[in-house]
């Protein structure tokens, strides 16, 4: 078991940039990096932020090209505050970088940050050393793939990059020459450990050019097959899958792996169709030699709980690359597999997402639609027999490094649900919803979309585009809302906007440069954005309510008359006993003789005490009742008359303030007026050009209008990506070919050389001879002459006779 000792969170007195007591902690939005940066401001689209998953997070300064880190305080003190340390710690490259980072994102671990640019990858280690000049760390940084992508020249670009969810150490790349690599950082950072080139167009037959021109990838998750899988979009919206791709070292799950060997055993190898055994006993075949721990599993128990990854590949069988995935009852002909028609442009990211039991794919599109689809069916392995791969092995044939190309193959069940497994069919998808983002039109390229998930509720994605933000959350899950025992109608998502950016419903440029979700472990989730000045904007997200259904009172009754409800509204001042008066007070019937009877006397005096009690009882009651209303009453009141008094102050000051702008209102539409007399002119001046007498286009000619327009925004594009990867290959095929002539040529002018060589050595010796003989040859004429002037001698001096 391999232990690894990270240092402390907090680092040393000797390396921190202030004393430990001098550190403030102020709420996020409000620190110092952001509110001190004034005027600077970030240009183009770029994502600068990213999170550790626990409580660091980390921002890329473009004009210094430094790295800020802050600790977070989630919740604390107040249960809905986010708080960050000040000063923030600043993390230095040891090399120069030379080269603008367009993203950062932070691996498994938090051990290192992978800075993205188009054309260069960096990787920065997190833990350095103390600078000797100021108080920052200096982070051992190392480029990745600079053989590939960083040569001068080579065109080759890349287009995303993401660590391995199962590994620390391991990154993979798509880049535009339709290669997805995976490179093992502890190995070797130069030379990628895995190539899998992508031939989507089967051979012989003809595509689009956008069909071969990839735009995105994620990896899977945490579910069967899909922890090995790769799905990766092209730019006309189609989406592969490449299984299984697992990274040399990485660690699994031991109960997920033997569920997978056991699905394989029990319902492929049985299987009474040849091509699903077939493909079963590749797929054991393979995680026997990938995990050989699988095997005796049954004898040590469960005593493992983490398998480690060997390197090994069948060397016989490339991946086969499955797609594209199509909808459920979709057929696979023409050239619009995974376009949708409520989509416009073309695909510019992609994002997987698994939801408890549900993969769902989710593609953007330039137009600013969403395409949000679930697999409907689980993802196998699949391979091709009689492709071997090619390998590199060290001296004791231990696997190194491989590279394969991976074909898309035609399946006769495309679109269609087959329950019989391991038949090596693609997946099909259930599309769940088409959500439009209502973006105002742009005529040029369209937007950048950017997903991300929430990291509290998975149900729900964050957009991020020039517009602003928005969150889509997902009320319909097929396989996880049918195990829950929930209502199978399907549901449209909810899509609430969170920041707005468009003014006057025109966006021209990106509005953020970094943008991260956070979230703590007791249920409370936040959003952090930057703008392009450098602002922090940080907001609570409300999540334990979102999936409650909405619930109605059936019972409550309805208001019957118009009557009714004014007098709920009207609020009841004076009653209305008080209002309908005092009662009528009902005189006692007097005899006719008690008119004749005097007020002084006795029986006088009794009957007007009598009439003197029942009015007072009557009206004395009342007035008593209507003051002790009035009493109580008076302060609600004069609140009431202190309110319309108000409220009539505003309204004169409203039509004051009406009254001063009327005559500016007059001018300006005066001005409106007078231009639209000057533009009516013009373009009645227009019309009388003789261009603008045209005929309306036919139905043809608009047909192929918009077949133009549309090989304009995705076509081209995808042929000039085409054009620079062939080109790059080319040139690099043609140094290599350089190269071996140069070898070649300077073999045979050494072999030319020794055989002159040879040859002028043969001609001396031949001359040599020729010398020889002709030495002899003179030597006998000397010798002649010589016995011939002897002989004329002799003859002149004897005597005449």
């Amino acid at each position: 078991m391999r232990i690894t000792l990270e240092p402390s969170s907090e680092p040393s007195p000797s390396r921190s940039q202030t004393p430990k007591d001098e550190v403030e902690w102020v709420p996020l939005a409000k620190h110092p990096l952001f509110t001190a940066h004034g005027g600077a401001a970030v240009s183009g689209y770029r994502n600068l932020l990213a999170w550790d998953g626990a409580s660091r997070l980390y921002f890329w300064d473009t004009n210094s090209r430094i790295l800020h880190r802050l600790s977070l305080r989630l919740g604390d003190p107040d249960p809905s505050s986010v708080l960050a340390s000040s000063p923030s710690k600043v993390l230095q490259a040891d090399a120069e970088l030379d080269f603008d980072v367009h993203k950062i994102s932070v691996n498994r671990n938090g051990t290192a940050i992978l800075l993205f640019g188009s054309e260069t990858l960096s990787v920065m280690y997190l833990y350095g050393r103390a600078s000797k000049k100021d108080v920052n760390l200096i982070c051992r940084t190392i480029t990745v793939g600079s053989q590939t992508y960083s040569t001068g020249g080579n065109n080759i670009r890349v287009l995303q990059a993401l660590w391995h969810p199962y590994s620390d150490t391991h990154l993979g790349i798509l880049s535009s020459d339709s290669v997805f690599r995976l490179f093992n950082l502890a190995v070797d950072p130069l030379q990628p450990e895995q190539e899998y080139y992508l031939q989507p167009v089967e051979p012989g037959r003809f595509r689009n050019a956008s069909s071969v021109c990839p735009v995105d990838f994620s990896f899977g998750g945490d579910h069967l097959w899909d922890r090995f899988s790769v799905f990766i979009l092209f730019s006309n919206g189609a989406i592969y899958v490449l299984c299984p791709v697992v990274p040399f070292g990485s660690l699994f799950k031991c109960e997920s792996l033997v569920e997978i060997y056991n699905d394989a055993h029990t319902f492929g190898i049985i299987s009474a169709n040849s091509v699903a055994a077939s493909n079963s006993k590749l797929a054991i075949s393979w995680l026997e030699a990938s995990f050989p721990e699988l095997q005796n599993q049954d004898a040590e128990g469960d005593s493992l709980s983490l398998l480690r990854a060997h390197a090994y590949s069948l060397f016989d069988a490339s991946l086969v690359l499955q797609g594209p995935l199509q909808r459920v009852g979709q057929d696979g002909n023409g050239d619009s597999v995974g376009c949708s028609t409520e989509c416009e442009g073309r695909a510019v990211s992609f994002l997987y997402n698994l939801v408890s039991k549900d993969s769902i794919l989710v593609t953007a599109w330039s137009g600013g639609q969403l395409q949000i689809d679930a697999l409907a069916d689980e993802i196998q392995p699949v391979w091709c027999v009689g492709s071997p791969p090619r390998l590199r092995v060290d001296s004791h044939d231990q696997i190194l490094g491989l590279a394969m190309i991976c074909e898309s193959i035609t399946c006769s069940s495309l679109g269609k649900v087959d329950h019989n497994a391991w038949l090596g069919n693609p997946p099909p998808l259930l599309r769940l919803a088409i959500v439009d983002l209502a973006l105002p039109r742009r005529a040029e390229s369209g937007y950048n979309i950017s997903l991300f998930i929430d990291m509290l509720m998975p149900e729900r994605i964050f957009s991020l585009h020039d517009g602003g933000i928005d969150s889509i959350v997902l009320h319909f899950l097929p396989f996880t809302s049918q195990s829950n025992g929930k209502d199978d109608t399907m549901k449209t998502p909810s899509v609430h906007p969170v920041l707005n950016t468009c003014q006057s419903g025109y966006t021209s440029e990106p509005s953020f440069c970094g943008f991260v979700s956070l979230s703590d472990s007791f249920g409370y989730s936040w959003i952090v954005a930057i703008t392009l000045s450098l602002e922090c904007v940080v907001l609570e997200m409300k999540s334990w309510n979102l999936l409650l259904p909405v619930s109605i009172d059936m019972e409550k009754k309805p208001i019957s008359s118009e009557g009714e409800s004014k007098e709920r509204v009207i609020p009841t001042i004076i009653s209305k006993e008080l209002l309908s008066g005092p009662k009528e007070v009902l005189v006692p019937h007097a005899s006719p003789s008690l008119r004749s009877v005097a007020a002084d006397s006795i029986e006088g005096r009794s009957t007007l005490h009598q009439y003197f009690k029942l009015f007072h009882e009557t009206y004395v009651e009342y007035g008593h009742k209507v003051y002790l209303e009035l009493k109580h009453h008076a302060p609600q009141l004069n609140k009431i008359i202190n309110d319309q008094h108000s409220r009539l102050g505003e309204a004169q000051q409203k039509l004051l303030n009406v009254e001063k702008k009327e005559a500016i209102l007059q001018k300006r539409l005066g001005r409106a007026i007078q231009m639209h007399n000057s533009l009516e002119e013009r373009l009645q001046q227009l019309r009388n050009l003789p261009c603008a007498h045209k005929k309306p286009l036919s139905r043809a000619e608009r047909q192929f209008k918009s077949e133009l327009d549309r090989f304009k925004e995705v076509e081209l594009d995808a042929l000039h990506s085409s054009v620079d990867a062939v080109s790059a290959r080319l040139r690099r095929h043609l140094q290599a070919s350089k190269a071996n002539q140069q070898q070649k040529t300077a073999g045979k002018k050494i072999h030319a050389v020794d055989s002159k060589i040879s040859m002028l050595k043969s001609s001396l010796e031949k001359l040599s001879l020729v010398n020889t003989e002709n030495s002899k040859k003179v030597k006998l004429v000397e010798s002649t002459l010589r016995n011939k002037e002897r002989s004329s001698g002799r003859e002149s001096s004897l005597p005449l006779p």
